[in-house]
């Protein structure tokens, strides 16, 4: 664990995981960082919980007697989110300290309770505030739906400070650099990329909320963003709150200049064809992505195809179905409500089609309002002909997607 100053009384702790699966299902091959902070005026307050505590005491009491804390006059506890990254500690913190009380939102009190039976809890509603004294006063604000519907945000009037929890989160392990004036070029194009897959893996799905959410931080007078995931913003907090901005609208249809080639071939068919749309990608100078399924991970497909302007299917029909991982690929974008997207397929049949219909009612039954070019099909090995008009589509796709780039 790290003990970072953000501000004259705030501190940041925090720590790199990068063995295991974000909530369970999302593959974080690059880690991600575990943020939580402390507040100290007259009385003490830690937001979002001490994370990397083993439970024994005198662990905790070696990570906060450097910043000044004795865990015992913790007074408050701000639960911005009952998910278990951010509150699992609070059992074994009651061993050290049962004085302290929890100030949480009442959907999030209602899983203190069945999680950690615990009740010292006070319920906030918009704008309550905390006076913890020589000058810090916390001010809360529900934020729900981002992405659970417990969660809040917390604002530290005389540093300015949104503790935004996991708006304004990344994937991606911290080095030494914590804050956004800190990072090199390279590390501000990973956090963009893993800002990304974040976005896509895990808030996708309530972009509508996230829209509230960023207008509410734009209503706050804020000089710190301290999220619970990834880098710190002091120098231009803006920038993550327009970077999220852009993010909401590569849910509902735009993207980066680029096509994301999400296929999968039995016997190598439709795998002529996507090295034969290769060909012309290149030659026209269009930045792709390939995605071959199953072999690619959710994580990575639903990020890579989140941020394209394009989308290229390549697929053939499978027992009078579409090719079943790309079929669970694009059910997976339609959970996510990844909407809007300009798309063309094409692939192979042997006997029979079918693979169209499942495509339609896939797109369909997820209300996922993606605008198809006409579909290309052949039946075996893709002939000249075939080349020709998967060709012809390529390019009208190329051409269709340019107002949907926002780069």
């Amino acid at each position: 664990m790290k003990k970072v100053e953000v501000a004259k009384g705030i501190h940041l702790l925090t720590m790199n995981v990068n063995d295991m699966l974000f909530e369970g299902i999302w593959e974080i091959a690059k880690g991600v960082t575990l943020n939580s902070y402390i507040v100290k005026g007259e009385k003490t307050a830690i937001i979002d919980g001490v994370i990397g505590w083993d439970g024994v005491p005198e662990t905790l009491y070696s990570n906060l007697e450097d910043i000044g804390v004795n865990p015992k006059d913790v007074d408050y506890l701000i639960v911005n989110h009952m998910e278990p990254d951010h509150s699992g500690w609070i059992k074994n913190f009651e061993k050290i300290n049962d004085k302290f009380i929890i100030f949480c939102t009442d959907k999030a009190a209602k899983l203190v309770s069945s999680f950690y039976n615990n009740d010292k809890v006070r319920v906030i509603k918009e704008g309550d505030k905390l006076d913890l004294g020589q000058g810090k006063v916390l001010n809360f604000y529900p934020v729900p739906n981002v992405h659970w519907p417990d969660t809040m945000y917390t604002y530290e009037s005389e540093t300015k400070t949104l503790f935004s929890c996991d708006m304004f989160g990344a994937f991606g392990s911290m080095g030494d650099h914590h804050f956004d004036d800190q990072l090199t070029l390279e590390e501000v194009e990973f956090f963009e990329n893993e800002g990304i897959r974040y976005y896509s893996n895990v808030m996708t799905t309530f972009t509508s909320m996230v829209k509230r959410a960023i207008q509410k931080a734009e209503e706050l007078d804020i000089s710190i963003i301290a999220p619970g995931h990834g880098p710190l913003y002091r120098k231009n907090p803006q920038k993550i709150i327009n970077d999220y901005k852009r993010f909401s609208q590569y849910a509902n249809g735009a993207g980066k200049n680029q096509i994301s080639i999400l296929w999968g071939s039995m016997y190598g068919m439709t795998e002529k064809a996507v090295e034969f749309t290769e060909k012309v990608l290149k030659r026209e100078g269009v930045r792709y992505n390939k995605l071959k399924m199953p072999l690619e991970s959710d994580s990575e497909m639903v990020a890579t195809v989140f941020k394209s302007a394009g989308v290229i299917i390549a697929a053939p029909t499978y027992e009078y179905k579409l090719f079943p991982p790309v079929a669970s690929a694009l059910d997976e974008l339609g959970r996510k409500k990844v909407s809007g997207k300009t798309a063309f397929r094409f692939g192979s049949y042997g006997w029979s089609g079918g693979a169209e219909k499942e495509l339609k009612e896939i797109i369909e039954r997820n209300n996922m309002k993606w605008d198809f070019l006409e579909s290309v099909e052949f039946e075996g090995a893709p002939t000249q002909e075939d080349f020709n008009k998967i060709e012809e589509k390529v390019l009208a796709l190329i051409n269709k997607m340019k107002d949907k780039v926002v780069e």
